[in-house]
């Protein structure tokens, strides 16, 4: 099977709530809830994190040296070129997307996702599979549960070939943009540069739900998630999904935060 790496990108200047991935939670760092979630899907032969090469993030380096795991720091911009010279150091053949900024994201839905992509390596497989796309396509698992699988092959074009902010900030839209998908739960369909994209969806639909941290509103709805565990950080979005149903007022708590878009380019990007 192809050598399928997670990579993690985290930065300490997050521009709605900097310093986010170090954060408490629960007791630990947000990024040490991410690690230890993400370590435990089975289709996964490592992670490595990806940040920045701003002296701010010497503390995620820091962090990880610590946790004795595989730390690149590049760009802080062109997240793509980050993350394509973060695949290259692990030799990965298959790269996961996971963002630091997302401490319930679920294990099981990890592997399922990246089974989309090894199932028929690799001539049959599909380029890129994910369980959410942007708007027009939309979710159907929560914000927060947002995984994205790639073939090296498919990255490198996008590394070589993307040439807009956007693509180079959002890692992986050069890749799906242009999709016509089926309506099915597996989701697929070829992409305008012609990659075979599949989309993970869910049914029932629980795409409003917000389960990632960008504000601070965001983060005590989490907190309040894993105080209700205990600490733990094993549980499944399913379990986390009977919390939110169990106590319907969590909701409110971030109800307000508009969600980033995958056209959205940092304002200080724009400065340069």
């Amino acid at each position: 099977m192809p050598e399928t790496i997670a990579i993690i990108q985290a930065r300490m200047g997050a521009s709605r709530l900097p310093g986010k991935v170090l954060l408490d939670l629960g007791g630990q760092p947000m990024l040490g809830r991410v690690l230890a979630r993400v370590q435990r899907a089975r289709l996964l032969d490592g992670a490595i994190v990806a940040t920045t090469a701003d002296v701010m993030d010497m503390a995620i380096e820091q962090f990880c040296r610590q946790r004795k795991v595989p730390v690149y720091r590049g760009s802080q911009y062109d997240v793509l070129d980050r993350y394509y010279q973060a695949a290259c150091s692990q030799s990965a053949e298959v790269i996961v997307r996971i963002t630091a900024d997302c401490p319930v994201i679920d294990p099981g839905l990890i592997d399922a996702t990246v089974e989309l992509v090894i199932e028929g390596w690799p001539q049959n497989g599909v380029d890129f599979a994910a369980t959410r796309l942007p708007p027009p396509w939309g979710r159907t698992y929560p914000i927060g549960l947002d995984v994205e699988v790639c073939t090296f092959t498919a990255l490198e074009r996008a590394w070589q070939e993307a040439d807009q902010k956007y693509h180079r900030e959002h890692v992986m839209p050069f890749l799906y943009e242009g999709v016509q998908l089926d309506t099915s739960l597996v989701a697929r369909g070829t992409s305008a540069r012609g990659f075979r994209i599949a989309l993970l969806n869910h049914d029932p639909d629980y795409g409003a739900l917000r389960w990632t941290v960008d504000t601070p509103a965001d983060l005590e709805l989490l907190r309040q998630v894993y105080a209700h565990f205990k600490g733990r950080d094993d549980f499944s979005w399913q379990e986390v999904l009977d919390l939110f149903e169990r106590e319907p007022d969590l909701v409110q708590i971030n109800a307000g935060v508009n969600h980033k878009t995958a056209f959205d380019v940092d304002a200080r990007q724009e400065e340069r």
